[in-house]
């Protein structure tokens, strides 16, 4: 038996093992580890300079201090490269929400980007005005629903403050709000998916979207990288009508509660359009779900309530242009060709921006200061991406993809496509790398789980071959170019975090960001010598 079992065991496939440079990896640890900048630039990005509202002069500061901190590794041809017109510049400058009666209170609230101004503090009748659309339910749904709206209140809203949310008291927190990846979550996420095509459409609006919220994430999954660029639009689309709405409507405030809030916490993103063209949103506050709906019940049972609210923001009369941050180190014997690391810089505003994504960002630019450090010797040019516009639909990375390498629509490429080995990012929080997404390229299984053996003991034990959704790799993706991002530690990353008031330096763990930063200088530096570039898919049918 036991030499029927070795014979069989020689009969099995063996997966060609990459080289790597274990030497290497030894001083990558060391530096990465023991000479770590990587919380003091992540401080720098938050603290400091954060939050990064893309289009805003924040933005503007913390680029050009990247920048400069680039520079000072040795990083060359550090430019920031403009990709077209993004919007209105909106910074905020003072805001509060006062509730006047029935009793005085200084409400915790915060205004969404690109809200209007008031002209002094405003106050008015309020009226619960509940609007329950999203963008999630599908266009066809969302479309019947908002002129079901405009039917019910258009004339009735003029000087009102409007408490649009459905009063909801938070569920209890049941879950753990921190959490990291178990060895059995590893193995579920390590499994394959159930096969399932790609949804047979061109537009959203052809599809019918499920009415379970639950069948919801099969559903977005099936969706291509062209429907989900739609979704994006659609999303952006939504939230300006609305705000167009109020606005013609003569608005004075609108008031939301975040079905994401809980124990006193704010999650903020668009009050309205971004587009100078557009007419700005109504002032409009999210609130704590508890003081929303103590204002919510006092309304409903006929007590008297009234609040007063400010609102001062320094806003530009025109679009201005988005920028992506880029610099490289020039390979030696192939440096036409390119490894490319990326995150995107941008954040939403009512936190400093710093597990999303400053930790990504600040990572990234951690990896060029440490293959700077050690003076390694790359036969690929290693470029780093730091993106604007990821926030509002990936639109940094996905015009620096259609500048640089190929439109997705016509699937036209240029020179440089053929030239691009391969593209790295990180964006799911501050949590340490525990493997990566292959998104479906099998190709890569090998040459990952060669790369990342070194890293076993530190946590890094899982390939798998899904696809992630949401960042900047899927503007490279979508146009049959390597594209990978890593997969993280939860953390609180999705309970507390993202997108909220709390997405400060304090959410970010140090232990983490310095084992990501080794993992994936580890990993560039071995694209970057590599004999071959990394292999590719057949390149994708025009959208």
């Amino acid at each position: 038996m036991r030499r029927i079992a070795f014979l069989a065991v020689l009969a099995l496939p063996v997966l060609a093992q990459e080289d790597v440079n274990l030497a290497v990896v030894d001083r990558i640890k060391a530096e990465a580890f023991e000479r770590s900048k990587v919380m003091e630039t992540l401080r720098n990005l938050s603290d400091v300079r954060g939050p990064r509202l893309t289009g805003s002069p924040e933005f503007d500061d913390a680029a050009r201090w990247a920048m400069g901190e680039l520079s000072g590794y040795g990083v060359d041809k550090i430019h920031l490269e403009k990709w077209g017109p993004f919007g209105r510049a909106w910074t905020l400058e003072q805001s509060s929400l006062e509730l006047i009666e029935p009793r005085y209170a200084q409400l915790t609230a915060v205004p969404l980007a690109w809200s209007a101004a008031t002209d002094g503090p405003v106050s008015g009748d309020l009226v619960l005005a509940t609007l329950q659309t999203s963008f999630r339910m599908g266009p066809k749904k969302y479309a019947e629903l908002m002129q079901a709206y405009r039917t019910k209140w258009s004339g009735k809203l003029r000087g009102k403050i409007v408490l649009l949310s459905d009063p909801k008291v938070p569920s209890p927190q049941t879950d753990p709000l921190f959490k990291r990846y178990s060895a059995a979550d590893l193995a579920d996420l390590a499994n394959a998916p159930a096969p399932a095509a790609k949804l047979a459409a061109r537009r959203l609006d052809e599809l019918d979207w499920p009415e379970d919220q639950a069948d919801l994430g099969k559903f977005f999954g099936g969706l291509s990288n062209a429907l989900m660029e739609q979704l994006y639009d659609l999303y952006d689309a939504a939230v300006a009508e609305r705000g167009e709405f109020f606005a013609r409507e003569g608005v004075a405030g609108i008031l939301l509660e975040d079905g994401r809030a809980h124990t006193g916490m704010l999650f903020a993103e668009a009050a309205g359009a971004f587009q100078a063209a557009a007419t700005p949103a109504p002032p409009t506050f999210v609130v704590t779900a508890e003081q929303y709906n103590r204002i919510a019940r006092l309304l409903e049972k006929k007590n008297p309530v009234r609040v007063r609210l400010s609102l001062k923001t320094a806003t530009s009369d025109r679009d201005v242009d988005g920028t992506n941050i880029i610099g490289e180190i020039p390979g030696e014997g192939k440096k036409d060709e390119i490894v490319m690391i990326g995150a995107h810089f941008d954040s939403w505003h009512s936190g400093t921006g710093a597990t999303d994504n400053g930790a990504g960002s600040a990572v990234m630019i951690e990896v060029m200061r440490i293959l700077k450090a050690l003076d390694l010797k790359l036969d690929r040019t290693v470029r780093i991406g730091l993106w604007s516009g990821e926030e509002e639909g990936l639109f940094g990375s996905r015009a620096y993809v259609k500048e640089h390498f190929a439109d997705p629509k016509t699937m036209r490429v240029t020179a440089e496509h053929a030239k691009l080995s391969g593209y790295f990012n990180l964006d799911n929080g501050s949590g340490k790398i525990r493997g990566v997404y292959l998104q479906g390229h099998e190709a890569m299984r090998p040459i990952f789980e060669s790369w990342l053996a070194p890293f076993r003991d530190l946590g890094v034990t899982t390939v798998s071959i899904r696809n992630t959704g949401g960042t900047d790799h899927l503007s490279f993706a979508a146009v049959g170019l390597p594209g990978f991002q890593f997969i993280q530690d939860p953390l609180d990353y999705g309970t507390i975090a993202h997108h909220s008031d709390l997405d400060t330096w304090d959410h970010a763990v140090a232990e983490d960001l310095m084992q990501a930063s080794a993992v994936i200088a580890s990993v560039v530096y071995q694209a970057a010598t590599r004999k071959e570039m990394l292999p590719r898919r057949e390149l994708p049918k025009p959208e």
